[in-house]
């Protein structure tokens, strides 16, 4: 194709402009944007601008746009569309093998390569790849996994050229083919619906562009039955573990623009396939997604079957033995915390509850102590690695995560301890079970062995599981449990004015926020109006003042949480703020708006089991290694490996939300309160917060938002049955809370 001269190009016209990909200038992961220079058949070099998906250089390109003059950069040929062929020319080939996109193949080996096969070096690898191990440095083992790399290169490519004219991003794109696998591109085209239902992170309304586009009817049944899935998902994230009917299909036609009557005749072939669960409730009916409704129902039989199990451990003197125990402690102990240990050694299943300085800890190894006399097999859990390591700190005794306990299996995606394998144990003990949603309560309860005798340990005021369900605060109201509620503050912890600042919070009273003056307190209150002035001063508290005062690691020991994610004191801006003033290394990645620097601070966001990392885990950028397109994270003493296009499971993590930080507990804690957070400000979560500081606290903001935080006790309502299940499985009275509200009512009783 024959090249115009630029100059005599009119800026407005679609011009064709073919060319070799020669360098790739800037690059946006997230969304595509791409600068990057092609070389014309004549030689020319032109600056090119547009979203592209994964260029590599070598690569020719065929590209419809229109020339552009830019104020800073000169002429640019602004492109609106392109394919690309595959190099053709050794050196093209070359560039493009040497480009990166086939792990562990950089330069030298790129070259030797194209020495042995010259132009049929792309036929080699697609039909013939066991010649690969002909060429010098290469095994018959490294021949195998490049025809790996190949493979799943070319099924990538093809379903990022099929997918970016829709807005699927590169990144969703890969993680399409690792769902999927070869099968990645019929599926899309046969019901792209299914992207919204099987890849986290895809929503409906992406998915609905791409079915738009592939001539899917608005009124076809597939997209009605994927907004009912979606949506349930969405309500999922919320809380939720089951919805109202009426609730439901009128969000789906208010937000996804389904008709009523589809709505409702996609409700009924769900129900047939089994992907959703319609059940009656209290009078009206409620949905579940399938797997919620097993989960929700297996907790209340599994509780029940063992609560009305006969005690593997047994003592010939309970009373006798407790009086020893508590002697041994060398210590007076409150009414509650007596019974809490006597509870324990007569009953199957047990809540202890209380707020932060009422002796949780305490108890928890008295009851240890106990079964121990007994030699009872005892396993102590959390939900979290961090809540697991503080339990086996304080105790002495190992504890695991949940998922470690139960012996996970991410090739099989499942738990190697259930009914048929149960665990082996007299005394299971859960610390932090405000944490547990639905799931892994279900998981849980399904591998404790009946004799056993199961205690709950955890604060009941603090924001319930990130995922759905609420399942501690259902187990107490159901009144089946036996619980006992820690009030009393032990001497020590109080005289912490966190712990007197968190029960006065939990009270509903305003803190005690005057300091004196002539002494080092482990709270503080900074008044500040303009969120701008709370962001400077929260980056000077964590770089200078804290750690010059108290002797604080301004990484390792201090943490900040923030109510909210946007804004001004929300936890992005406040991660690229705290990065600028805290991390000095240079050697970045780019994934999308954010930039990963050697030793940053980050945090899982969801959980991987395969890599055994979990949502809310923090670790330190230890290693960036930018030929193999992986950074490496350390989680104290394990180092985890992500590819580049993995890096939308990890965030930076020097501020962090409330939500994020349940369970851990961190030196220092600096937070913002705010009335640009007024969403937000609720007592529970300015509670969690607060809790999370073991030795200061420190919040920034404004009196008027802390008031409103204070006074504000209407959380959110989840949609579950757990406790009623609960009563109605050991023949007890419905509990009068926890009927079900219509979304009207709900709303309004959020206030």
């Amino acid at each position: 194709m024959e090249q115009k001269s630029l100059l005599s190009l009119d800026p407005r016209s679609t011009e064709k402009l073919e060319g070799t990909l020669e360098r790739v200038v800037f690059h946006n992961e997230e969304n595509g944007y791409t600068v990057f220079r092609v070389k014309t058949r004549k030689g020319d070099s032109v600056a090119v601008i547009g979203h592209m998906a994964g260029p590599q250089p070598g690569v020719a390109v065929r590209m419809v746009g229109r020339y552009v003059e830019n104020a800073k950069w000169g002429r640019q040929f602004q492109m609106e569309s392109y394919e690309t062929m595959l190099p053709a020319t050794t050196e093209g080939i070359r560039n493009y093998l040497a480009s990166g996109l086939i792990k562990g193949v950089r330069g030298r080996m790129a070259q030797r390569i194209v020495d042995k096969f010259g132009e049929d070096t792309l036929r080699i690898l697609d039909e013939e790849p066991q010649k690969l191990a002909s060429v010098q440095g290469i095994s018959a083992k490294t021949a195998e996994s490049i025809r790996k790399c190949w493979v799943e290169h070319r099924c990538i490519r093809d379903l990022i050229m099929f997918l970016q004219p829709h807005g699927v991003s590169t990144s969703y794109a890969v993680r399409i083919f690792k769902h999927y696998g070869a099968r990645s591109l019929d599926v899309v085209r046969e019901n792209p619906y299914r992207l919204a239902m099987d890849i986290h992170g895809i929503g409906f309304l992406t998915a609905d562009a791409v079915a738009r586009k592939l001539g899917f009817s608005s009124e076809s049944d597939l997209r009605a039955e994927a907004a009912i899935l979606y949506m349930l998902r969405q309500l999922s994230e919320e809380g939720h573990v089951f919805y109202p009917k009426d609730s439901l299909i009128s969000l789906v036609e208010s937000r996804l623009e389904v008709p009523q009557a589809n709505a409702g005749r996609a409700l009924l072939a769900l129900e047939t396939e089994e992907r959703v669960a319609l059940e009656n409730l209290d009078g009206q009916d409620a949905v579940y997604l399938s797997r919620y409704h097993h989960y929700e129902s297996s907790i209340s039989s599994y509780l029940v079957r063992i609560m009305r199990s006969p005690k593997s451990v047994r003592f010939a003197s309970p009373d006798k033995i407790v009086d020893e125990v508590i002697a041994s402690l060398d210590m007076a102990l409150a009414n509650e915390q007596e019974r809490a240990i006597r509870t324990s050694a007569r009953e199957k299943v047990m809540v202890l509850t209380g707020g932060p300085g009422t002796g949780k800890t305490t108890i928890i190894n008295a009851i240890i102590r106990v079964f121990a006399t007994a030699n009872a097999r005892i396993l102590l859990a959390a939900p979290t690695g961090r809540a697991a390591k503080r339990m086996s700190e304080t105790s002495g005794r190992e504890a695991k995560t949940i998922h470690r306990l139960l012996e996970y299996n991410p090739r099989e995606d499942g738990f190697a301890r259930n009914e048929d394998t149960p665990l082996a144990c007299g005394l299971l003990i859960v610390d932090e079970a405000s944490m547990m949603d639905t799931m892994l309560m279900y998981h849980l309860l399904k591998a404790v062995p009946l004799g056993a005798t199961v205690i709950f340990v955890g604060d009941v005021n603090q924001l319930p599981s990130v995922g759905p369900g609420n399942v501690l605060n259902d187990v107490i109201c159901s009144g089946v449990v036996p619980v006992v509620t820690l009030t009393e503050i032990f001497r020590q912890a109080g005289e912490s004015e966190i712990v007197c600042n968190a029960h006065m919070i939990n009270r509903g009273e305003v803190p005690y926020l005057e300091s004196s003056r002539n002494r080092l307190s482990d709270f503080y209150f900074i008044r500040q109006e303009d969120p701008e002035r709370v962001a400077d001063m929260i980056v000077d508290l964590v770089r200078s003042h804290i750690p010059r005062r108290f002797g604080f690691h301004p990484v390792d020991d201090i943490q900040v949480l923030t109510p909210m994610h946007k804004g001004t004191v929300g936890a992005a801006n406040l991660n690229v703020r705290l990065q600028q003033a805290l991390n000095g290394h240079t050697v970045a990645v780019r994934r999308g708006e954010r930039r990963f620097c050697l030793d940053d601070k980050v945090m899982q966001i969801r959980n991987n089991y395969e890599k055994d990392v979990f949502n809310g885990d923090i670790g330190r950028i230890c290693r960036i290694d930018d030929e193999e397109r992986e950074i490496t994270v350390c989680f104290d003493d394990r180092h985890v490996a992500y590819a580049y296009e993995e890096l939308d499971e990890i965030v930076p993590a020097y501020a962090i939300s409330v939500h994020k930080s349940q369970g851990s507990e961190y030196p220092a804690v600096v937070m913002p309160v705010v009335t640009q957070h007024y969403v937000l400000l609720q007592r529970n979560l300015l509670y969690t917060g607060i809790t999370r500081g073991k030795k200061l606290v420190v919040l920034v903001g404004t009196d008027k938002a802390l008031h409103m935080a204070v006074a504000n006790n209407k959380m959110r309502k989840r949609f579950t049955w757990l406790a009623q299940r609960l009563a109605k499985g050991l023949g007890m009275a419905m509990p009068e809370k926890g009927a079900m509200q219509t979304e009207k009512e709900r709303i309004e009783g959020d206030g």
